[in-house]
C-alpha cells in the first residue's frame, strides 16, 4: 500500500511540475509574438528570458518535487497505463494560465510606457511580473483539484515558500544592484509599482482557484 502512494505521488509531482514550467514558458514565447505581431518592442529581452528561466523558474519547478501525498491521492481509482500525462483539462489549464500571463505582463508594459516609462524601467516591471505570476501559480500547482486557499495550501510546505523566498531575493538583486542593473538593463522601482504588479500577478492565483471550486461543484453534482 505503501508503494502505490508513493508511486501516485511521484505521478502527481512530475505531472505538477509540468503543469507548472510549461504555462511559465508559454507565457514568455507569446508575450515576444504578440509585441512582434503587434509591432511593439519586446517588453522582454532574450537575456532576461535566460535569467527567468536559468534562475527563477526552475528554483520553483525544484520545490514541487517534494510535494508530500494529497490527502485523496488513496481514494482514487486506478490510473489508466495508457492514459497521457497531459490531459484535454490540463491543456485546457496550460492554456489559460499563459493567457493570462501574458495579459499581465505586456499589459503592465504597455501601461508604463504609456504614462512615460522608459523602456529599462517598463521591462524591469514585466520581468518581475511574470516572476511574480509563477509565484503565485506555485501555490496553485501544489494542488491540481483541491483548494489552496487554506493555511496548508498557502504556508504548509517549507521548500515552496523558502524556493518563493529565495527567488524574490534574487529579483531584488536583480532590480536594484547596480552590476545586475548593467547586465540586464534594469532599473530601480519604487513602491507603488512594486504594489500594481502584485495586484496583476496575484490574479492567476484567484482565477485558477475559482475554476478549481467550479469542477468540484461539478463533480459533487455529477456524483
Amino acid at each position: 500500500m505503501h508503494a502505490v502512494e508513493e508511486g501516485r505521488t511521484v505521478y502527481d509531482n512530475i505531472k505538477k511540475s509540468i503543469l507548472f514550467i510549461l504555462p511559465t514558458n508559454g507565457a514568455e514565447a507569446l508575450t515576444l509574438i504578440a509585441a512582434i505581431v503587434l509591432g511593439h518592442q519586446l517588453p522582454i529581452t532574450p537575456v532576461q528570458i535566460l535569467w527567468v528561466n536559468m534562475i527563477t523558474a526552475v528554483t520553483l519547478a525544484l520545490s514541487l518535487a517534494f510535494e508530500p501525498p494529497e490527502r485523496d491521492i488513496m481514494g482514487r481509482p486506478p490510473r489508466d497505463p495508457d492514459e497521457a500525462i497531459l490531459s484535454r483539462f490540463l491543456v485546457w489549464r496550460l492554456f489559460y494560465v499563459s493567457l493570462l500571463m501574458v495579459a499581465g505582463i505586456f499589459g503592465l508594459f504597455l501601461w508604463m510606457r504609456s504614462n512615460g516609462a522608459g523602456v529599462a524601467e517598463a521591462r524591469t516591471v514585466a520581468v518581475n511580473t511574470l516572476v511574480m505570476f509563477e509565484a503565485f501559480y506555485l501555490l496553485n500547482t501544489r494542488y491540481i483539484r483541491q483548494s489552496a486557499l487554506s493555511y496548508k495550501g498557502l504556508f504548509g510546505s517549507g521548500k515552496v515558500l523558502a524556493a518563493i523566498a529565495l527567488v524574490m531575493g534574487f529579483q531584488l538583486l536583480y532590480t536594484y544592484l547596480p552590476w545586475m542593473q548593467l547586465l540586464f538593463d534594469t532599473t530601480a522601482l519604487d513602491g507603488t509599482t512594486w504594489g500594481l504588479m502584485l495586484l496583476v500577478s496575484a490574479s492567476v492565483f484567484f482565477v485558477v482557484e475559482g475554476e478549481k471550486f467550479l469542477l468540484r461543484r461539478a463533480a459533487i453534482r455529477r456524483g
